[in-house]
């Protein structure tokens, strides 16, 4: 059986992903920092946890012996001055990934990555796979940067790299759009006017396509996952907010988000909290992302279960 690992597999997605395997004819390597994965992920013959650091590439060596395929998940998000600490966790980290995947003849390394790197997108021009874009946002950037260390390692050393650049990923327990819907229940949640294109897929779309990109053969470059729907935040967070009995988002100016964000990075710093608000996140919010997905239907995922979010709206209860 091949054997995956997944690293950030406490993580939301790293998590969700471990449950969608959890009963295939794979052996897991979950990799942990401090939060443990789920109860039910433990005490199953074929899944091992390891408790690992990416700034200690020596921590590394047991969670990767014979390992067929990685997938990168971990991460920071939720923290004050993304700027300081992404360049070292995003990009620093990721490279002491690929040097143990190396050393230990890894055959496939897979990066979550987003849409947001190749800059603005829309439907009428979307993100066909390019490594040459200029995004604004600090989160973007880096990620940027992981990607083109990704297929410089793989070239150089001769394993199958692959992007998967992920829309929104919506549903249930989705971290940041739970995050969303509890603002909204007390009135608290705010959007620019303007509108911003977004690219979504279904929770359970999105652990199929990454299940094949970890699965099939000949699997390797840069996939696009999303859906068929075509809408923006706007109207997305409106609907989804109807639907749950919330109060829709506010229309707000942008300095009013932008001064919100400032505050919750001051309590943050301050305090050592997470920061559910972030200016970096507004920069990257406020850009439209779109990608071809022709590459993810042709060879991942040729049936779509949810086509739009709005096929997919029970996934929210």
């Amino acid at each position: 059986m091949k054997r995956v690992a997944i690293t950030g597999a406490a993580g939301n997605l790293g998590g969700l992903l471990a449950q969608g395997m959890k009963n295939l004819s794979v052996n897991l390597n979950l990799l942990i920092h401090k939060k443990d994965v789920a109860e039910d992920l433990k005490g199953k013959e074929s899944i091992s946890v390891f408790r690992v650091d990416l700034a200690k590439q020596e921590t590394l060596n047991e969670a990767l012996t014979n390992v067929d395929v990685i997938v990168h998940f971990a991460g920071i998000l939720f923290k004050a001055n993304p700027e300081k600490f992404l360049p070292t966790t995003n990009t620093q980290y990721f490279r002491n990934l690929l040097d143990v995947a190396v050393k230990q003849k890894v055959k496939r390394v897979i990066l979550i990555s987003f849409p947001h790197v190749e800059g603005e997108n829309t439907p009428d021009n979307p993100a066909t796979g390019i490594l040459t874009g200029n995004p604004e946002s600090m989160h973007a950037r880096t990620r940027l940067e992981e990607e083109k260390l990704l297929f410089q390692y793989g070239e150089k050393y001769g394993f199958e790299a692959v992007s998967l650049r992920v829309g929104m990923v919506y549903g249930k327990g989705i971290l940041m759009i739970d995050a969303g819907q509890w603002f909204a229940r007390h009135w608290l949640l705010g959007i620019w006017k303007k509108p911003t294109y977004i690219h979504l897929i279904s929770k359970d779309d999105f652990v199929e396509a990454t299940i094949a990109a970890s699965l099939n053969l000949n699997v390797k470059g840069i996939y696009h996952i999303g859906d068929e729907g075509i809408q923006t935040l706007q109207q997305f967070l409106d609907d989804i907010t109807v639907y749950k009995g919330n109060h829709k988002p506010w229309r707000m100016p942008v300095w009013m988000i932008m001064t919100a964000a400032r505050g919750f990075e001051l309590f943050s710093a301050i305090f050592g909290t997470q920061s559910p608000l972030t200016i970096d996140f507004v920069k990257i919010g406020m850009t439209s992302y779109y990608g071809d997905t022709s590459r993810m239907r042709t060879e991942l995922l040729p049936q779509l279960k949810y086509k739009t979010y709005k096929e997919g709206m029970g996934l929210f209860d």
